[in-house]
């Protein structure tokens, strides 16, 4: 084997010159989060929040799809599915709104309300995912929106641990400080309640022009990231504030409007590989009365819609749209199970088959396999790999 003509000093030049842009796109960039996504975060008014809501929620889907599920022509496989799911665990992120949701009723009654709702959720649980949607960091709301985050801390962690899958939400960000602001807050809260450095992660509803193009006619997005101080765990798509602040007709306002898409790919772009998970936002059709099975054939279709352009969750409003939530999830990940299941073993065994897979496209084979099973899609038995291999192939680099 011949020697090549370069001498040591031009790689060691090389590492050197790059050692500071490695180590920021290490930083930057550290892949695909471990653990479970949610398929969809519930957002309910902190005023309705109560005990048994989380089984109240699935006792009223399940009730509605039993009388109208025939009606939509699903694969009794996934028909089984979503009974199973809305038995079990009809939610799996909860959002309890002290926002849009519950409006201004005051300080009183919201300092009553926050407290009532922290203890609630200790003794209570029920979903692998909660937290609070408090007011925006603008002027008018900011003090609002931290007493209340403070108080909501105050009456859960009173009773109890910090849950497992906890995050709040940041609304309306119109400055990049907004969210810098917000990293200090929730930092002096764990100081303050004693909580691990971390504990308290936050979204970033991008529902702003100003969250899409800043003032000085930049991109925002990853601003924002970067902004968070590595406490953003996701961005969440905001269908009805963003376009009404672009002027868009109510008639037109919907999560596959071009506009939507627009901030929808530009939040795409900014977060991949960041860490920062995506969720598409919600439609205001719900499925009640006689609109039931035609709002629920939109809600297959727009869910749908997001699963294919890689945004795996979504907004859900009422307890009518879960069947459809979890009916069009299942359909994605049984439909591409058999060919994402095949080519990663192809891709394992080294046997090619007539797709050559590379690295990064097995990385994205084995993320469909693992979301399909953390949702209730997939079972494990129906894997050729364990949950740890998966694991390995989704967040390996190389």
């Amino acid at each position: 084997m011949g020697n090549g003509r370069l001498t040591e000093d031009v790689y060691t030049a090389a590492d050197a010159r790059l050692a500071e842009a490695d180590a920021r796109v290490a930083a930057k960039y550290p892949g695909e989060p471990p653990g479970r996504q949610p398929v969809h975060t519930v957002y309910v008014p902190a005023s309705r929040y109560k005990t048994r809501l989380v089984a109240d929620w699935g006792k009223q889907a399940l009730r509605v799809f039993g009388e109208h599920a025939d009606q939509l022509g699903l694969d009794a496989d996934i028909a089984d599915r979503v009974r199973t799911k809305l038995l079990t665990e009809p939610i799996e992120d909860l959002r309890i709104d002290f926002e849009d949701g519950l409006g201004r009723p005051g300080d009183d009654e919201e300092d009553a309300t926050a407290l009532a709702a922290g203890r609630t959720l200790a003794v209570t649980g029920g979903t692998p995912f909660v937290g609070i949607r408090f007011k925006s960091f603008e002027q008018a709301t900011r003090r609002r929106g931290i007493r209340t985050l403070d108080l909501f801390l105050t009456g859960l962690l009173e009773s109890g641990p910090l849950p497992e899958g906890f995050v709040v939400t940041l609304p309306k960000v119109t400055a990049v400080e907004q969210v810098e602001v917000a990293a200090d807050v929730v930092e002096r809260l764990e100081s303050a309640y004693g909580l691990p450095d971390g504990a308290l992660r936050f979204e970033v509803q991008i529902e702003t022009a100003q969250s899409i193009v800043d003032t000085a006619g930049t991109v925002a997005v990853p601003r924002i990231i970067e902004a968070a101080r590595g406490r953003c765990s996701g961005l969440h798509y905001g269908t009805y504030d963003y376009s009404a602040g672009l002027g868009i007709s109510a008639e037109y306002q919907s999560m596959e409007h071009p506009a939507a898409d627009f901030a929808k790919q530009l939040m795409q772009v900014s977060a991949a590989g960041t860490g920062v998970r995506l969720s598409d936002g919600s439609t205001n059709k719900l499925p009640v009365g006689d609109a039931i099975l035609p709002a629920w054939r939109e809600h297959l279709r727009l869910v749908r819609r997001s699963l294919e352009r890689g945004f795996y969750q979504g907004w859900d409003l009422h307890p009518h749209q879960l069947p459809t939530r979890f009916a069009a999830t299942y359909a994605f990940f049984r439909e591409g199970f058999p060919e994402a299941l095949g080519r990663l073993r192809d891709y394992a065994d080294q046997t090619g088959r007539g797709v050559l897979d590379e690295p990064a496209t097995a990385q994205a084979l084995a993320g469909f396999l693992l979301r399909g099973l953390d949702c209730g899609a997939v079972d494990v038995g129906e894997l050729s790999f364990s949950r740890a291999e998966l694991d390995g192939y989704a967040r390996r680099t190389s």
